[in-house]
């Protein structure tokens, strides 16, 4: 049954007329009207609705109800460094499924991308969410500089750097945040930083060399192991 993500609250008996390229969507899967589609938007939890009038451009649902209530989720956050579009693309996605609660963007000196299209990534972070069964999305953060970054942390929040060579040096057991920096590594004067910086704890990911992508699915999948089994 098709998922959609929608900003306005849900209740039994609300309308709702769904977005251009989502009436699209449920065209292309050939959808009428009466037939049912599931809606969450991030706060209310899951809901059956009816489909009223389905169009090229426009469709209508009438709310029904309650599939999934709301529940808590692992409060994990990815720290990366934006690479080329295709690769960040992945990282989005694969976060995402892997149940990340905040994507934080952060350039480095050797980051090989100069900015990131936001409505892009928001549209491939809620289509991961309806596909992967989330009841939420996660939140994109601006991008800021990697010292900026730093310098506003959280204290109680426990951040896993992924270093290269860093030794074995397992991810830590109640970690909050995982860093993951760009193809090439991290600068020494950042090196240096990270060390300083009292919530970093760097760790080890494995003896060979990751692509920036693959550290990402690899870093979160140990800390998604860890959330999943504490709660």
């Amino acid at each position: 049954m098709p998922r959609l993500f929608v900003p306005c609250a849900l209740s039994a008996g609300d309308a709702i007329a769904l977005a251009p390229a989502q009436a699209h969507y449920l065209g292309v899967l050939r959808l009428r009207a009466g037939e049912t589609v599931l809606l969450f938007n991030g706060r209310d939890g899951e809901w059956a609705a009816r489909i009223e009038e389905i169009r090229r451009d426009k469709a209508r649902v009438t709310v029904e109800a309650m599939t999934r209530a709301q529940a808590a989720e692992p409060d994990l956050w990815l720290v990366f460094a934006p690479l080329k579009r295709d690769a960040t693309d992945l990282v989005v996605q694969k976060a995402t499924e892997l149940g990340v609660s905040e994507l934080r963007p952060v350039f480095t000196a050797r980051t090989n991308a100069a900015r990131i299209n936001a409505e892009r990534l928001t549209a491939i972070a809620m289509e991961a969410a309806e596909q992967s069964e989330r009841l939420t999305v996660p939140r994109l953060c601006a991008p800021i500089p990697l010292p900026d970054l730093l310098a506003k942390w959280p204290d109680q929040r426990k951040l896993a750097a992924a270093i290269e060579r860093a030794g074995p040096s397992p991810v830590p057991l109640g970690a909050g945040a995982l860093l993951i920096g760009p193809e090439g590594g991290f600068a020494p004067a950042e090196l240096d930083a990270l060390h300083a910086a009292r919530f970093v704890t760097p760790v080890s990911l494995g003896p060979r060399i990751l692509r920036a992508e693959t550290a990402v699915i690899a870093g979160l999948a140990l800390l998604q192991g860890q959330c999943w089994s504490t709660t």
